[in-house]
């Protein structure tokens, strides 16, 4: 909707020239930008979990990369090898879960209150 002043067309209140930088489509495009700078950051941060009482711990990248899995030579025993399996998945599914927690909060802080699906 344009208005005419002094023979120029010019958005009406509250809008904003196409093209302009401003307005909810300059907001929604810096969000954009820096969501993906938020994303491409997480791959540099990481979490470590340790089960077993640090017989085995897992460190994982914010975009659920992981990156290392320690195991305490101690940890290995022929005679249980179920115990030693439990652990692993027991690290790994933590440090998802983890890394998954951290992603979200650093989405989050972005978005804050909205609820847009896909964007967290």
């Amino acid at each position: 909707m344009n208005t005419m002043v002094k023979g120029k067309a010019r958005p009406a209140y509250g809008m904003k020239r196409p093209g302009s930088s401003g307005g909810m489509m300059g907001q929604l495009q810096k969000l954009q930008e820096e969501m993906a700078k938020a994303q491409e950051k997480l791959g540099d941060e990481t979490v470590e979990v340790t089960v077993g009482g640090g017989m085995v711990k897992a460190v994982m990248t914010g975009k659920q990369e992981l990156l290392s899995l320690t195991i305490n030579p101690e940890a290995v025993d022929p005679e249980d090898v179920d115990m030693l399996q439990d652990m692993i998945v027991a690290a790994v599914n933590e440090a998802i879960e983890r890394s998954q927690n951290m992603a979200n909060e650093r989405m989050s802080a972005l978005t804050g209150s909205l609820n847009i699906p896909g964007l967290t």
